[in-house]
């Protein structure tokens, strides 16, 4: 029973829990990996209600992609629409527990610019779990970056 003890008190040291909210979400970040204020390695939900946002872009209410060519600007409107799509489901950006961030022909610095923009909307205290991935092309040829989101409320 020692032994187990001695494990149980061992691991919960790996493991940096921050709570998100009065409810039951965890942003941890493990010692042994990489620790971003922009991502946590890893978040959790014990309960709550899930939401799936479908990948964002920068397009209009319309369907007008917006800002051509310009991956900062398309970014920044990307999580803006993010912002509304959330907002629909009672959420905000502070519910977000996991990113899918897919760029055009991603490179340094356009991880670079993504971050930058990304930065501006995400609280360190409550990072959610991220993913960049670089693609050739997106649904529409002026589209430069899509994200799509898994948050959480309370019930």
């Amino acid at each position: 029973m020692k032994r187990f003890v001695l494990f149980a008190l061992a691991l919960s040291a790996l493991v940096r829990p921050v709570l998100a909210d009065d409810f039951a979400v965890e942003h941890l970040r493990p010692q042994g990996l990489f620790a971003s204020p922009m991502f946590s390695q890893v978040t959790t939900v014990i309960e709550g209600k899930l939401i799936f946002v479908s990948g964002q872009v920068s397009w209009d209410d319309k369907g007008k992609v917006m800002f051509p060519g310009d991956l900062r600007a398309q970014t920044r409107q990307t999580f803006e629409n993010m912002k509304i799509a959330l907002a629909a489901a009672g959420a905000s950006i502070d519910n977000v527990l996991k990113f899918t961030i897919y760029v055009v022909n991603l490179d340094r610095e356009k991880w670079k610019i993504v971050g930058e923009e990304r930065a501006k909307y995400i609280n360190p205290e409550k990072a959610p779990a991220s993913t960049m991935v670089g693609v050739p092309a997106l649904v529409l040829e002026d589209l430069l970056i899509e994200i799509e989101a898994v948050a959480v409320i309370p019930d």
